[in-house]
Parts: C-alpha cells; sequence; structure tokens
C-alpha cells in the first residue's frame, strides 16, 4: 500500500483561532545549487581504520587547511563521520591525502623527572592519517523546491539532512555537545540540578523541514542529560549520596567512571577513564626509571607507590585522595594512575542511563517553561545564531525569519459524555468531575481484601473511606474480607521475598477467589514492591489489584482510585455521548475495531533487556471505549512488532490479532470486523514504509487465517509524540493552546496527509501537540469526521476525568507494555537471549488456595506471552 496523499481540503468544523508555531520561514534564493556527497575512510599508516567521530572533524578541519587548493577551495558540511558535502565538485572524484595531527601528552608516570626538575612535563605525539574522499552522489537543493510543491522526490530527504548537517557543523565549531539535531553549550546558566550528580542543560533542537507554508526551521528547547563537571570525589559523593568519601562503593564509582573524561589539575590535560587502581593511592606501586640530572636514563627499575611518586618527585600535596583507589588513566596492558584529588570530570559529558522518579520529577519542575517563556527563548536563539551567516547556506542564497509562523488552527466541539443515569456530562476546559454524579456502569465488589506494606498508613481507615466514596459514585462495596498487615520482621528481606510473605497469608486467611485486592505500598513512586507485587497477582494468580500510597485521604484521591477499579473490574465510567445514541460516524454502521500499538524498550545502554510490543483491541462493537491488551516480548531494541502474526508448525496461529479477532467477535454479538483502524504509536517518518509493509501485512494475514477471504477496510495512522513543534497563543497570551486545538495547514507536510491536534489542556509548561500521519485510509474518513474521532477518543480513557494527549487505544497499549516491563525486571531473562523464555499466562477464573495454581513453564518459544483479560 502506498502513503495516502493529502486531501483536497483540510478539515472546517470548531471555532478559528489564531496560533503561532515555532517554525521559522526560510527563503532558497538559489535553487539550482548542487551539493556533492563524498564518502570519507580515515585510516592510519598501518591501513587500520579509525572512526570519524570523535577525531574525524579535527581532521577534516586540518585537512582544508593543509590542501585548501587541492580540494578547490570548495566550502564544505562534514557530518562528523563518514559523510562530506561540498558546494560544487571537487577537483577529482577520488583524492587521497595524508594529514599529521599532533597530540599533547602527559609523560607515562612510570617515567620520573629527576630529582632537580620536578617541572610538569608535555610531550608531543605526531600521528599521521591517511584520509581517503571518494565521489558519492550529486544531491540537488531542487529538489526541496519540488517537494514543497507536492512532487513525490527521491532525495528530498537527503538535501535537508545536508542542511542540517551544516547547522551541526556550525553549533560544533562553537564547541557545543552535539546530540542528533539538538546541541547544547557549555554554560552553566543553562545547567539544572536533578539530583545523584547530574544535570540537565537546555540547549536547541533545529531542523529544516518541507511544509505546505514553504520551507521551514523548526527550532525548540530541547535538553539532555550531562554529569556535573568538577572534582570526581565530589561527583561521586554526590552520586552515591553518601556523606564523606570513605563511604564511597568503589564498584560503582568503577562503572561509573569508565570512560569518563577527566582534567588533571596537575597538568592541566584531559585524559580518559579506564578503571580503578586495584589498591589505595598509598599502597599501589609502579616500576619507575630513574633518570640523572641530565635527563638520561640510569637503567634502574625502582617500585614506588602512586602518592610517593606524587609527593616527592612531582612536588603535587596530597592531602586526601592517598588511601582512595587511582583513577586508571592509560593503555590495558599500561596503565597510569593519577590520585583522584587532582582530577576533574570535563564539562559537557552526557549521561545515558535511565533517570529516577525522582530524578524525572525535578528535571520536569526545573526545566519546565510557560509558552510565552519558550517563545521569548527560541526567537532570541535565532537572532542570536544568525545561521544564514553560514557560508555554506550564503552561498545558497538562504535566509531565515526572525519571527514564528503565524497559522490558523481550529478548536473542536468538546465530546458529550454520558454517566450514571444516563445524565450528561460536558467537559470543561478538557476536563470533568463526578461530584454529584455516579459511574456509568458501575460494578458491585462483594469479595476484596486489603494488603499494607506501608507502617505509616491505617488500612480500617482507608477501607472504611473507600466504601462511603463508592456508594456516593454507585459502587456497593462490601467490607474487606480481611485486612492483612506485613510482619515487621519481612521488611529488610528483598521486595520479592516480602511479597511471597504476604501471598502465604493471602492464601493461608482466604477461602476463596476474591475480585480484587487493595495494596497499600510504603512509597507513591518507584517502590520496590510494585513490581514483584504485581507480577504475583496478576500473571500468576490473575487477580486484579490496585496499588496506593495515599498521603491523604480525600474524595477527590478516593474517586481517582475508584475509577481505576471500577474499570478493570469490567465497569464503564462514563461513554461518550455518540457511542450511548450509537452515531459514531463511520463506526456505527459496520462492525469496526480500533488497535492501539506501542512497543516499549529497555533503560538506555540495556541492550540485553527485551523490548515489549503490546496492542490493545476494542471490544463490545459499536463501543469504542472498550479495550482488551495483548503483550508480547521480542529482541531487544527491535521497533516492528513482530508478533502479530505468528504461525506454528501445527498449523495454529499464535499471533497477537487472532486473539484480539476472536475477543472482538465473542464481544460483539458474532460481528467480524470489515473495518480496523490501527493507531500507531512510537515510529519515526524513516519507518512509516515498515509499518505498512511489515505490521499491516501480518495483521492481513492473521484475518485471512481465519479463514476470510476479504480482508476489511483498513485507516493506519501514526501518532507521535516525540517531536518539536510547538503551538502557541498570539497576543502574549501565557496560556497554552485550548484543548481540542487542530492544525491541518501551513506547518503540515506538502504532500502527505498528516496534522497537529492538542485535544488535553496543558497545565505545566508548554502543552506538545500530538502529530497524526494519515498512511492509508481506506474507510474514506472526511477529515473532519477523522479529527473529530480521534478528539473524542482522548475523552475514553477510563482511568481519568481528563482529555489525554493521545488517542486512549495508545495509551493503553503504552500501559500495557509498561506494566509487563515492571514484571521483567524481576524475571531471570538469562536463557532469552538462548531462544528460550518464560511463558506466562494470566489466571482470571480459578483461584485456589495452594501455590500450585502457580502456571509458569520453561518453553523454547521467542517471547513472553502475557494476556491482560483483567487489565482495562
Amino acid at each position: 500500500m502506498e502513503d495516502v496523499a493529502c486531501p483536497g481540503n483540510a478539515g472546517t468544523t470548531g471555532q478559528t483561532i489564531p496560533l503561532l508555531a515555532n517554525h521559522f520561514k526560510v527563503s532558497v534564493n538559489v535553487p539550482d545549487a548542487v551539493f556533492y556527497q563524498y564518502f570519507v575512510r580515515i585510516t592510519l599508516e598501518d591501513k587500520i581504520a579509525v572512526e570519524g567521530k570523535g577525531i574525524g572533524r579535527k581532521l577534516i578541519d586540518r585537512l582544508y587547511q593543509t590542501y585548501s587548493s587541492e580540494l578547490g577551495g570548495k566550502k564544505f558540511a562534514y557530518d562528523g563521520d563518514k559523510a562530506l558535502y561540498t558546494l560544487g565538485p571537487l577537483p577529482q572524484r577520488r583524492l587521497e591525502f595524508s594529514v599529521v595531527l599532533e597530540e599533547t601528552f602527559a609523560k607515562h608516570e612510570n617515567e620520573s623527572p629527576s630529582g632537580t626538575d620536578k617541572r610538569s612535563r608535555r610531550s608531543f605525539q605526531s600521528k599521521t592519517f591517511n584520509v581517503e574522499i571518494s565521489y558519492a552522489a550529486e544531491i540537488p537543493l531542487k529538489s526541496i523546491a519540488l517537494a514543497l510543491r507536492g512532487v513525490d522526490v527521491d532525495n528530498t530527504q537527503d538535501a535537508l539532512k545536508v542542511l542540517d548537517i551544516i547547522l551541526r557543523q556550525q553549533a560544533a565549531n562553537r564547541g557545543c555537545l552535539l546530540v542528533r539535531q539538538s546541541f547544547f553549550h557549555d554554560d552553566s546558566r543553562n545547567f539544572v540540578d536533578v539530583g545523584a550528580g547530574v544535570k540537565g542543560v537546555r540547549g536547541f533542537h533545529s531542523s529544516f523541514r518541507p511544509t505546505q507554508g514553504g520551507l521551514s526551521l523548526n527550532m525548540d528547547v530541547s535538553t539532555t542529560m550531562i554529569l556535573t563537571p568538577g572534582p570526581v570525589i565530589d561527583f561521586l559523593i554526590t552520586n552515591q549520596d553518601v556523606r564523606e568519601a570513605r563511604y564511597i562503593d568503589w564498584v560503582k564509582a568503577k562503572k561509573m567512571l569508565k570512560n569518563m573524561r577527566i582534567n588533571a589539575r596537575h597538568r592541566n590535560m584531559e585524559f580518559k577513564v579506564i578503571g580503578l587502581s586495584e589498591k589505595p593511592c598509598n599502597q599501589q606501586y609502579f616500576p619507575m626509571k630513574l633518570k640523572n640530572a641530565n635527563g638520561t636514563s640510569e637503567g634502574q627499575t625502582v617500585e614506588i607507590t602512586v602518592y610517593e611518586y606524587f609527593t616527592k618527585h612531582c612536588g603535587v600535596e596530597l592531602t586526601s585522595s592517598q588511601y582512595m583507589p587511582c583513577l586508571d588513566v592509560g593503555k590495558p596492558k599500561r596503565p597510569n594512575y593519577l590520585p583522584l584529588e587532582l582530577c576533574s570530570l570535563v564539562s559537557l559529558q552526557r549521561y545515558t542511563k535511565a533517570l529516577s522518579s525522582m530524578q524525572r520529577a525535578s528535571l520536569v519542575e526545573k526545566s519546565r517553561q510557560k509558552p510565552h517563556e519558550r517563545i521569548r527563548t527560541v526567537t532570541d536563539a535565532v537572532k542570536k545564531y544568525q545561521y544564514d551567516d553560514d557560508p555554506m547556506l550564503a552561498t545558497c542564497g538562504i535566509s531565515i525569519e526572525k519571527q514564528l509562523t503565524q497559522v490558523n488552527g481550529r478548536v473542536l466541539e468538546t465530546p458529550k459524555l454520558k454517566v450514571g443515569n444516563s445524565d450528561d456530562c460536558i467537559p470543561h476546559k478538557g476536563r470533568w468531575n463526578f461530584n454529584n454524579k455516579t459511574l456509568f456502569n458501575p460494578t458491585r465488589i462483594d469479595r476484596w481484601l486489603v494488603v499494607n506494606f506501608s507502617a505509616r498508613c491505617d488500612t480500617s481507615h482507608i477501607s472504611r473511606e473507600l466504601i462511603n466514596c463508592g456508594r456516593k459514585k454507585g459502587i456497593f462495596i462490601e467490607r474487606p474480607f480481611t485486612l492483612l498487615e506485613e510482619d515487621p520482621q519481612c521488611r529488610r528481606q528483598s521486595p520479592v521475598a516480602r511479597v511471597e510473605k504476604m501471598f502465604e497469608q493471602i492464601l493461608a486467611k482466604l477461602p476463596g477467589e476474591p475480585q480484587f485486592i487493595l495494596c497499600v505500598l510504603p512509597e507513591r513512586k518507584n517502590c520496590d514492591i510494585y513490581g514483584p507485587w504485581k507480577k504475583k497477582s496478576l500473571s500468576e494468580f490473575g487477580i486484579v489489584t490496585q496499588c496506593i500510597s495515599p498521603s491523604k485521604i480525600n474524595d477527590q484521591y478516593l474517586t481517582n482510585v475508584l475509577l481505576k477499579i471500577n474499570s478493570k473490574l469490567g465497569g464503564i465510567n462514563s461513554l461518550l455521548a455518540i457511542e450511548h445514541s450509537s452515531c459514531v460516524p463511520l463506526v456505527n454502521d459496520t462492525p469496526t475495531m480500533i488497535l492501539g500499538m506501542d512497543v516499549s524498550h529497555g533503560s538506555p545502554g540495556r541492550s540485553d533487556i527485551p523490548s515489549v510490543a503490546a496492542v490493545v483491541g476494542s471490544r463490545n462493537w459499536p463501543l469504542i471505549s472498550r479495550y482488551r491488551a495483548a503483550v508480547r516480548t521480542q529482541s531487544p531494541k527491535l521497533e516492528m512488532i513482530d508478533a502479530l502474526y505468528k504461525p506454528l508448525e501445527n498449523g495454529t496461529d499464535a499471533g497477537i490479532i487472532r486473539e484480539l479477532l476472536v475477543d472482538f467477535y465473542k464481544t460483539s454479538n458474532g460481528r467480524k470486523p470489515t473495518q480496523i483502524i490501527v493507531f500507531r504509536d512510537g515510529v519515526s517518518e524513516s519507518q512509516f514504509n515498515q509499518v505498512l509493509n511489515i505490521e499491516l501485512d501480518q495483521i492481513i494475514k492473521a484475518y485471512q487465517h481465519l479463514g476470510e477471504v476479504e480482508f476489511p477496510k483498513f485507516t493506519v495512522i501514526v501518532a507521535q509524540k516525540n517531536h518539536h513543534t510547538k503551538l502557541f497563543q498570539t497576543g502574549g497570551s501565557t496560556d497554552n493552546v485550548p484543548p481540542g486545538t487542530v492544525v491541518d495547514t501551513n506547518i503540515v507536510h506538502p504532500r502527505n496527509y498528516d496534522f497537529y491536534m492538542c485535544a488535553h489542556a496543558g497545565m505545566i509548561g508548554t502543552s506538545r501537540p500530538a502529530h497524526y500521519h494519515v498512511l492509508v485510509d481506506e474507510i474514506g474518513f472526511s477529515p473532519d469526521g477523522l479529527q473529530n474521532l480521534i478528539h473524542s477518543l482522548s475523552y475514553v480513557y477510563q482511568r481519568s476525568t481528563t482529555a489525554i494527549s493521545i488517542v486512549a487505544p495508545i495509551c493503553y497499549a503504552h500501559l500495557a507494555a509498561a506494566q509487563v516491563g515492571q514484571f521483567m525486571k524481576f524475571e531471570d531473562l538469562s536463557e532469552t537471549s538462548s531462544g528460550t523464555a518464560v511463558s506466562l499466562q494470566l489466571r482470571v477464573s480459578h483461584f485456589q488456595s495452594s501455590l500450585s495454581c502457580i502456571r509458569m513453564s520453561r518453553v523454547p518459544c521467542s517471547s513472553v506471552e502475557l494476556l491482560l483479560l483483567a487489565f482495562l
């Protein structure tokens, strides 16, 4: 299937609103310019290939300084690795050069100066590199102009990439840290401390984008994490949250510091850390060659400690690090030790590990900006950096306006909801509540219990208040069967052991299957018990649970808890009015299934953790508020879902889609979907074709495997939140754009069908709209029809009383993937990499008073399988 083109006209419904977008109009006055791409290969004299990253920019700069005439004096842009771009061709299609780089380095610390000369010494070591430049392709700038007119041109992205590389090179020349298309200055005014020795640094994202309004520069505020620059000892104390250096865990410190760059103050030079010494500074010996007064070697070697060397031979006073390990900044077989107190972390070193919940909260709190603040920051940056003064851009006749782009948006009508007794509920500014209202379809809770892992909570009081609040919302809740308190002696045990002990109590005291368990946790966020508890209760026993950690008990808090409990037990909190009256356009008349798909990956740097693919499917057609989830694990970092269709040797299909199709059939009065709407989250524009060619193809095969000759019509939509377009109100307003704002002109793609929608009410910082790309639309939605459907799907998320920023099916898929991710933190994944995994089957109907009901088996399979029947 091919990408669907943009409809001839945009949507018209809603109230028009003038807006600003952080796109800056770009003019190209020399559209016939041509970029010439060259492949760069760097080798040492012995022909050993060298990665361009790190040394490449320095090498190419030296190359152009040395061989400018041989290169025809051409202006260039270099990506820092293997691609070089020039305006106009080089004199020859293939060129070879020898480039000498001199590096200042410290004499290895086992070479001692004479006893009379104690000055720090530097030496210069030169390396000769062979640089081969060979012609690769021509990239005409006119391809951008053709794309802006809606022509499908192959090398448009290549031309845009060159322009982006020019901006990156400009930032690199200013000494910035480059992270993809963002750059960060070494300016402490842009640093915010998020704890544990980590800082957030504010920078800017910049990228050229083709739009209906012409070429534009998308400029936005961006943030990345860096290690706090400064003394290494101070960093370790902060990172490990200890009072003094003597409490530092050196095993953790070695792992943290490896490959970090440090500056040694006694020589004012940079080194790369490869490890720590095995012994403290005053006990770590190394062989030192003695030299006489005239600097020649005597040939005698003595064993000396690092501490003695620095204090006696270098005249450096060491006051605090003699009992600590040294940093090893040498080679694997030739260590070079530096005392810790002489070393400081160099600035702008990225921290790529996952942030803790406390760090994330701190980052959000300290880095958020109100809309008018972000406007000022971005426009000031465009004026300050003067991008169009770059020689290559100037030669192309490229000029960039300094004002935000004006666009017209529309505010869609807020969907009406139905609550208890079919009463109307009209959200205001994307929010509603259940004050003096009951739930649309409340459940009845007869069998439940409370378990308490928190010593500070009164579970008797919590259960009474929950019962009283439930009565007001229409939920009849019996008194809990029992209140179980954790044995205080268990609190020092591991989280898994604590959960096991609690379940032993549950099995001993509970005569039958409970409807759900209320679990009181000791911490609200980042609680170690949460993962083991959810895994045990959901995947092994099939018991619905609700975890809480209340700081205060009031009606609003309890109502939010009851919304989750009611939806997990099969109730409905609220319903769209158009669902209630069975008049959802194009969905009500034809059996339509809605899918939400997402893949979550392990923490940065953890390539051994499988990715989790989650798909939710609608049920109970013609409703669009009810969903069921199916989850699989797959190869780490694999974005395309590979288990949608999974034929087995016995002829059956063990894939996700079959499960959801069968569930749709069973819950929709035996109707099979003849229309399927797919919402896909988390893929970039370069992966759109893979969604169609891999994932959609699997969905079609799963449908045909059920014996269907004709397959349904599809509408495939990619939803992106990880983009940098922001919308602002005009007139200097400090408020975010109103919920329901949609933009489908001017800043959208000139050819493809896409639009921005901000369905939620942004209360903090600057709202980020969802960017929807319609890849396929066989169903035939009008722009207004599709936008109103997506807007409505932002109001059916049963766990909250606010419109959400992206459609509910995707939110449910993301939630399901995160839930299984919590399970996997406590799984032994050592066998997964060799093709064996743990197969988990969720139990939802059989509760036995024995641990023998756990159904876990080691089977040869490619994924961990989990059906979240009671998840939503």
